[in-house]
């Protein structure tokens, strides 16, 4: 199983189609055999899930993510774990451990200007899009 997180010095990047790179475990009977970290070369929101899918992930760990992109990684068989904040490292063992707390339902409306709160856009700070919607 390979599991990539959208990572951001050490810690899970708040916004899906904005990550710059991911950070990817290859697990193995609960064990984590290697990680590495690969780049996105500028793709963007629905190019990532492509990205992904070619990099043979299977779940993904992230804050905040639009419906279009959660759309192409459901079409990609790609599992999502939403609205995660914190270390890379700490939520992928959560996961393993069954422990991870993700929302299920996070939607990130950075586009539709209507959710920003004093903080202003999702990804802008690292409480942006994790939970919920954006600013919150």
């Amino acid at each position: 199983m390979r599991i990539a997180v959208t990572y951001e010095n050490g810690l899970v990047f708040q916004h899906f189609g904005h990550t710059s790179q991911f950070k990817l475990y290859d697990v193995e009977n609960g064990q984590i055999l290697t990680e590495q970290i690969a780049g996105t070369a500028g793709s963007g929101h629905g190019a990532l899930a492509g990205l992904l899918s070619g990099l043979k992930v299977d779940a993904l760990i992230c804050g905040g993510i639009g419906g279009g992109a959660k759309d192409a990684l459901a079409q990609a068989g790609i599992r999502l774990y939403g609205g995660v904040t914190g270390r890379a490292d700490d939520a992928v063992k959560a996961l393993l451990a069954g422990t991870l707390e993700y929302n299920p339902d996070v939607q990130c409306n950075r586009h539709e200007h209507e959710h920003h709160g004093p903080h202003g856009h999702c990804g802008e700070n690292m409480h942006g899009c994790a939970g919920g919607k954006c600013g919150e």
